[in-house]
């Protein structure tokens, strides 16, 4: 869906920056090449980043939980490479 008109930015756009690791609003537009103009869109830019960080952390948080830990797996000397 398109977030800013005057600049043709999607939610789509947003999310593609986050996962680029944008995480502040001049971000986001800077990762389409453009800037706000009317500021109209300004906050659903900021309601859309704020989800898709939450989403990030999230799905790294879960990640983090279910993998198996490499405590004491190695022998004493061996590296973890």
């Amino acid at each position: 869906m398109f977030i800013c008109s005057c600049n043709g930015l999607t939610d789509k756009d947003v999310q593609a920056a986050v996962v680029a690791g944008a995480t502040r609003p001049t971000e986001i537009y800077a990762a389409k090449k453009c800037r706000a103009q009317c500021g109209k869109c300004v906050p659903g830019v900021v309601c859309l980043l704020r989800q898709a960080l939450q989403e990030q952390r999230a799905r790294l948080t879960d990640a983090v939980l279910h993998t198996p830990s490499m405590v004491g797996s190695a022998r004493e000397g061996e590296c973890l490479s």
